[in-house]
């Protein structure tokens, strides 16, 4: 029988890391802001939530891992054993480390301590995991760069080692999370802590000339002639078997980029056959290979996201949870999962690079799919008393829409026949988020999230 891997989410919080454990997830990670990758939106800023974290995480009979991932420079070596006696005392069930000189001094003073290789140290081949493994690690998570042919090998070469990888979340545009743009435009190091997400801010592309002296000059929009419905169609025709495409003349020009708020300051940017490397990527979502990365025997399968919504934890942790358990019991894979993620907020989806190469029909099929199961966020429900639930609205929803209640239980999708205000007064529509409203709904929903099916 095939071993189920073991579902990975992130916890920023107390409340997502019991959402995601209540919705299928058998492990979760979180980290000290001062010593992880996330020094920004996190609840476990302190040893007392943090051990709150652990503690409920056993009770549950779950697993708990500590991210403490962060690239030091020398004045964070000085604190750092200090800094992490008490959280060694709560025994988290791993530390998450990447850098060599700290996971060295954790293993010399704390032996006993499991410590899982972050995907911040970029492993790519096994011979990097069999050094880590004689290091006494005893989990590498793989670098994200790695195709679903390079994972087997590894795994093959290296059967006792534990591997993770990452299923789903945002994308680096660096290698694996290895960025300099933000510490060049906010002076806040990405490898600190403290990314300010510059890789996913508004640029505007400017075309560009040489003059002859070799420096790039703005070409004014309206001198540039470009066919965009020709070019598309053009684009189409040439796709290959393979996937493969001539490059579009355009390509091979040098270009401008703006950023929004740095109106008038324009950066040069050149695409080679690799593609280019300042704007954001889209999001993970490798789905459709739990089953191959179940049969590979990856252990773990991690979503990334530890700053992103209740929501999000809770819709990413069931449906991951329902793509394993369909792949162990034989079943085939349910293409519903890929429009269930659809309905996050993301900035359109690939499976990264565990496929190199897919062809038009292939991509074509995946968008069909995915807009199949189109849905949106729409409120939490705080309590349900004589039918009636208490529902704290995140986006704009009208009687008479249909509704997704998704909940540990399993979900159902109804046709809302009534809402009331805080006045208990009937209203046909209620607008975006800062409102509370009641809808009949059974007490079996008590706690679940609502999605307005689109």
């Amino acid at each position: 029988m095939l071993k189920a891997p073991e579902l990975l989410l992130p916890a920023g919080s107390l409340e997502k890391m019991h959402a995601a454990f209540d919705f299928g997830a058998d492990a979760v990670y979180a980290g000290q802001p001062r010593y992880s990758l996330r020094a920004r939106n996190n609840e476990f800023s302190t040893l007392d939530t943090l051990q709150q974290g652990i503690d409920g995480a056993h009770a549950r009979g779950k697993s708990f891992f500590v991210a403490s991932n962060i690239f030091p420079h020398n004045s964070k070596l000085k604190t750092y054993l200090n800094d992490m006696a008490p959280v060694i005392a709560m025994k988290p069930d791993a530390l998450i480390m990447a850098d060599p000189g700290l996971i060295m001094m954790v293993r010399e003073k704390w032996p006993e301590v499991n410590v899982h290789l972050s995907v911040q140290a970029n492993a790519v081949n096994w011979a990097d995991v069999k050094f880590w493994q004689k290091m006494g690690l005893t989990r590498v998570i793989l670098s994200r760069e790695l195709s679903l042919d390079e994972i087997e090998e590894i795994k093959q070469r290296c059967p006792e080692m534990e591997l993770e990888v990452f299923v789903h979340g945002a994308l680096c545009i660096a290698y694996s999370g290895r960025c300099l743009l933000s510490g060049y435009f906010n002076h806040r190091d990405p490898n600190q802590g403290t990314c300010t997400n510059s890789c996913r801010w508004d640029y505007k592309v400017e075309n560009a000339t040489e003059n002859e002296t070799g420096d790039l000059q703005r070409i004014p929009v309206e001198t540039i002639k470009f066919d965009f419905n020709k070019a598309l169609e053009d684009a189409n025709q040439s796709f290959s078997a393979m996937g493969d495409m001539p490059r579009h003349p355009l390509a091979d020009r040098p270009y401008l980029v703006e950023e929004a708020g740095r109106p008038g300051s324009f950066m040069p940017i050149l695409e080679d056959e690799h593609g280019t490397y300042i704007m954001n990527s889209k999001d993970l979502r490798a789905i459709e290979h739990v089953e191959r990365l179940a049969k590979i025997g990856v252990d773990s399968l991690k979503v990334e996201g530890r700053t992103k919504s209740l929501y999000y934890v809770a819709r990413t942790a069931q449906t991951y949870r329902r793509a394993i358990d369909d792949a162990v019991a034989g079943r085939p894979f349910n293409e519903q999962l890929l429009g269930e993620l659809n309905g996050l907020a993301n900035r359109g989806y690939t499976d990264g690079f565990y496929q190199r190469h897919h062809t038009q029909e292939h991509q074509n099929y995946m968008e069909g799919v995915s807009k199949a199961h189109r849905s949106q966020y729409v409120g939490n429900v705080l309590s349900v008393t004589d039918g009636w639930a208490e529902v704290e609205v995140k986006n704009r929803f009208s009687v008479g829409d249909q509704i997704e209640i998704i909940h540990p239980s399993g979900n159902e999708i109804v046709t809302l026949g009534e809402i009331r205000n805080k006045h208990n007064v009937a209203i046909d529509v209620i607008g975006g988020a800062g409102h509370k409203v009641r809808i009949p709904l059974n007490g079996k929903y008590d706690k679940a999230l609502l999605a307005r099916m689109l």
